[in-house]
């Protein structure tokens, strides 16, 4: 299937900004069903390429896109999502910003990388609302520490008697907190009992020692159902945990080392789990202190097994069997 034409289309609350890139044309429609429809017949009157020749592009834009994205997926056009930093990052130097000019930059991005960009598979409903819950639940776990942490420094210094609101106040909030986050979790829970795919995922990477719930949940969520990558290299790189060189010529000899663009999320849960398998995973706790031993960094042998984790997640998943602990067979 070869792509002919590329539709840009910068997304805001109300309304899209869609640019036609060979016919160098611009229009404006509702962030709505009846917006989209009216998109649709405006594309068949302003363009002759058939539409399994067409792709749309658009920023990820969270909620606001998701709409349209449904609505493409639905009517069965090619098209795709891609993260707002790799678009600024392929524009070079430009000057001034507005939404015509963004859904034009978009369409000339798409055009350019045409043959490597993949077309995006909607995720399926349960994934969707994992991600919802997640980050709800991310949001509130930061502000019940907000709250415990003001609380714990206010009551070492304040008098109770004379700030019994101020305390009282910030207590409720916490239990009420706690509260709201446990039944989310439980939600969560019973999202992935219900999913067989999702539940046989979450139980295969358990059975690795040192990787928890948490995690285990973490990766099934930002992999789709580990449909979105792969290769765990990848998904390594997306965590930020895969090693990158840093040379050039004969002059710059920098240390190999791992990107700051990264979920940072992940990449803090997979140092828990190395940490975790150096404390409680005799196979990884030999392998960290021979490397230790050999006068080898830290860091860099810690993370050499968050690596290693990575892999064996995959592993389980694409063996469809558990991880067997090849530790206790040995002589």
């Amino acid at each position: 299937m070869e792509i002919l034409e590329t539709i840009g289309i910068d997304i805001s609350k109300k309304v899209i900004d869609m640019h036609l890139y060979k016919r160098d044309i611009h229009q404006q429609f509702e962030n709505n069903t009846k917006g989209f429809k009216q998109m649709v017949k405006w594309l068949e009157k302003n363009n002759d390429v058939p539409r399994e020749n067409l792709m749309f592009a658009m920023e990820h834009t969270g909620i606001y896109c998701y709409n349209l994205s449904l609505f493409l997926s639905k009517e069965g056009f090619n098209y795709v999502i891609i993260p707002g930093l790799e678009i600024k990052q392929s524009m070079g130097m430009t000057r001034g910003k507005n939404d015509k000019a963004d859904a034009k930059r978009i369409a000339l991005y798409a055009y350019e990388k045409r043959y490597r960009l993949k077309r995006h598979v909607q995720s399926s409903e349960s994934i969707v609302k994992l991600k919802r819950l997640f980050s709800l639940r991310e949001r509130m776990v930061k502000q019940r520490a907000g709250y415990k942490m003001s609380l714990k420094e206010q009551s070492e210094i304040l008098l109770r008697k004379d700030n019994k609101l101020l305390l009282k106040t910030q207590e409720v909030l916490i239990k009420c907190l706690t509260k709201e986050i446990n039944i989310i979790e439980k939600e969560i829970e019973s999202i992935v009992t219900e999913d067989d795919n999702l539940r046989s995922q979450f139980e295969l990477i358990i059975t690795i020692k040192g990787v928890g719930k948490q995690t285990a949940l973490y990766m099934i969520v930002f992999t789709e159902g580990f449909k979105k990558f792969d290769c765990w290299r990848k998904f390594a790189s997306y965590c930020g945990i895969a090693p990158f060189p840093n040379t050039s010529g004969s002059s710059v000899r920098g240390k190999t080392k791992v990107s700051h663009l990264a979920n940072k999320k992940l990449k803090s849960l997979l140092d828990l789990c190395a940490k975790s398998s150096i404390q409680y995973n005799e196979e990884m706790k030999l392998y960290y202190k021979k490397r230790i031993e050999l006068g080898k960094n830290k860091m860099s042998t810690i993370n050499i097994i968050r690596n290693k984790i990575l892999a064996r997640i995959f592993a389980v998943i694409n063996r469809k069997s558990p991880y067997v602990n090849l530790m206790k067979y040995a002589a």
